[in-house]
């Protein structure tokens, strides 16, 4: 049905050994795995299917075929492209002219030479020179082989122990800003604002004629920052790494409260205040009474609207709530809950880990109730989405978002309640 392609000169670019396609193809696979790509098992059989309706012989045809098949995700396009330039690679010279074939073994057994992407690829994708190709596969070695670093793209379940603390250093590294809040407060600036007291007293000498118009601002704080992590059974293989996360968060800024919740809410701010990680990441479980227990969002935060929010919500801070959205409680208790959260902060940041996987859907009745309300719906899942956390919160603007949640004020609610109902019918 398909036509027979000949095998021209510019085979040589896609094939180390003559014969052993599928073999390399496996190997790639590997590879890709090993650097933090999520390539199902049996992603290389549809590769090799798909390779039979083109023209292997063609370069391009060939990447985009690979690429359209193993990336699923946006952020794992630069380590495709470095780990295919460096795996495809054109044989040397040399051993094309002598004619000199290793075996498929020997072939991988050493890092491979650098090579070009393909010719037709986007200047974002190509690299300018040669030590550009050189740090791509130096990238590709530093996340798959290097006893020293953690793949960013790796999931936090599938962390060791040992990569958790890699991770926590790692963590440390990384910037935080939340920008500055207005205060009540003023001091001498250089303001349009005219300081009148200022201005009185320092006139008396001109007998109270105002020569000189001294001008006042008011003053800028650090925003505080608000901590709330999910510690139900559900979130127990993220739970670990997000606890080192809000670790690491708590010790970055000056006004920090830190919360856990999961059918009830405790306050661990004081507990995570200058003690070291690992003393006190592994005992907080014993002073949390429901930990690993079932999951009521909407309860934990009216106990935290009632005993905490006069305490802790009066400086507009910027709220994080980390959780993966699975409820069981009552969506129209949570959809009011987090409605006042969010009228009483800067800005609400929910940080789902589920959200990193591209077949998640936000379908559960507690999400849908609470998405109206959120400002941002981010994922946190690997060290590559705290990048791109960190890079959000340094954007963020001094003022609110506009938030148009009137008309769902009464929407959320009413359908959380109808499907509530219709369950119960059923």
């Amino acid at each position: 049905m398909f036509p027979d392609h000949t095998r021209s000169p510019t085979d040589k670019l896609l094939i180390p050994s003559s014969g052993h396609l599928f073999g390399n193809l496996i190997r790639f696979g590997r590879l890709l795995r090993e650097i933090g790509l999520s390539i199902p098992a049996g992603g290389m059989l549809k590769v090799s299917g798909a390779l039979a309706h083109i023209n292997i012989g063609h370069r391009l045809d060939f990447y985009h075929t690979l690429q359209t098949l193993l990336v699923h995700n946006p952020q794992d396009l630069p380590l495709f492209n470095a780990a295919f330039a460096a795996f495809w690679r054109e044989p040397p010279r040399a051993r094309r002219s002598s004619g000199e074939r290793r075996s498929s073994g020997e072939q991988h057994s050493t890092a491979p030479p650098t090579v070009e992407p393909p010719h037709n690829e986007s200047p974002s994708h190509r690299p300018t020179s040669e030590n550009n190709s050189s740090r791509c596969v130096e990238q590709i070695a530093a996340l798959s082989y290097s006893p020293r670093r953690v793949s960013r793209v790796k999931d936090f379940a599938s962390f060791t122990d040992a990569e958790v603390a890699e991770a926590r250093d790692m963590m440390a590294t990384l910037e935080w800003r939340l920008g500055t809040r207005v205060t009540r407060r003023w001091r001498a600036g250089g303001s349009k604002t005219i300081d009148i007291r200022r201005a009185v007293r320092h006139n008396l000498r001109f007998g109270g004629e105002l020569i000189e118009l001294p001008r006042r601002q008011q003053r800028r704080n650090p925003r505080p920052l608000v901590l709330l992590c999910d510690v139900s059974g559900s979130m127990e293989r993220y739970s670990r790494m997000l606890l080192h996360f809000v670790h690491a968060m708590a010790g970055g800024f000056k006004q920090v409260e830190t919360f856990v919740f999961s059918t009830t809410l405790t306050r661990i701010t004081k507990r995570l205040a200058k003690r070291c990680v690992d003393d006190v990441i592994p005992t907080l479980p014993q002073h949390v009474e429901d930990w690993a227990g079932g999951t009521r969002i909407g309860e934990a935060l009216g106990q935290f609207n009632v005993d905490w929010a006069r305490r802790v919500m009066g400086h507009s801070p910027i709220v994080l709530l980390i959780s993966d959205g699975w409820d069981r409680g009552d969506p129209v208790r949570l959809a009011t809950e987090i409605a006042r959260v969010q009228r009483s902060c800067h800005r609400l940041i929910w940080l789902n880990p589920l959200l990193g996987s591209p077949r998640y859907r936000p379908l559960t009745r507690g999400m849908q109730a609470a998405l109206a309300w959120v400002d941002d719906f981010l994922p946190v899942h690997n060290l590559a989405s705290l990048d791109a956390l960190a890079t959000h919160l340094n954007r963020l603007s001094h003022r609110r978002p506009v938030r148009k949640q009137q008309g769902l004020l009464a929407v959320a609610p009413r359908t959380a309640k109808s499907e509530t109902l219709s369950e119960t019918s059923n």
